[in-house]
């Protein structure tokens, strides 16, 4: 299966994208070993997390909307927020993918999503995290809280990435906002009880 997928991202995805990629598969499957999870199943998602990252806007679109997902005004605007869960679809169709779990992880992978589960969380900061995104120490010092707390990571992780959305004046979508308070509130509590 992970030949069959990177022959088909040969052809769909720059090489520097792959290297990507292959980092956030490396990082998933460390995280997912740290925590004892299922390190095949972190493996996949990172595989195929950016499986539609290069699909034209109207192709994003169209098959978010064939989907039935739901579509509020920033992914109009910026379509390439769509990508991850486009990504899931892709996976599912292309790659004949059913864990559940797998999905929902390459879905959750770029905006989040308030109640995601353990496998999402490592998807979701190994994209952001992977080696090939820098060293510096703001991303050495998240890399660390990946290992010792998943929710702080992802509190963390948004604050980081809406720092640079702020700075460079992107949209931000609002599960981004909803993924970072989620995972504020689940940090809180784990300290609480």
């Amino acid at each position: 299966m992970r030949a069959k997928i990177l022959a088909w991202l040969n052809e769909n995805v720059p090489p520097k994208r792959i290297q990507h990629i292959l980092g956030v598969e490396r990082m998933a499957i460390e995280l997912a070993t740290h925590y004892q999870l299922d390190a095949d199943i972190a493996a996949q998602a990172g595989l195929m997390h950016d499986l539609a990252k290069y699909f034209k806007p109207q192709r994003l679109l169209e098959l978010a909307r064939a989907e039935g997902l739901p579509i509020d005004e920033v992914d109009i605007a910026a379509p390439h927020l769509l990508h991850a869960d486009v990504s899931a679809i892709v996976a599912r169709d292309e790659f004949g993918i059913t864990n559940p779990e797998i999905l929902q992880a390459i879905a959750d992978h770029t905006l989040g999503r308030p109640g995601m589960g353990a496998m999402s969380c490592i998807v979701f900061l190994a994209d952001t995290l992977e080696a090939g995104r820098g060293d510096t120490p703001e991303l050495e010092a998240l890399r660390q809280l990946s290992y010792q707390d998943l929710h702080r990571a992802v509190w963390h992780t948004c604050d980081y990435s809406l720092k640079y959305l702020l700075s460079t004046r992107c949209l931000i979508h609002p599960r981004t906002i909803r993924t970072r308070n989620w995972a504020m509130t689940m940090s809180h509590a784990a300290v609480v009880t």
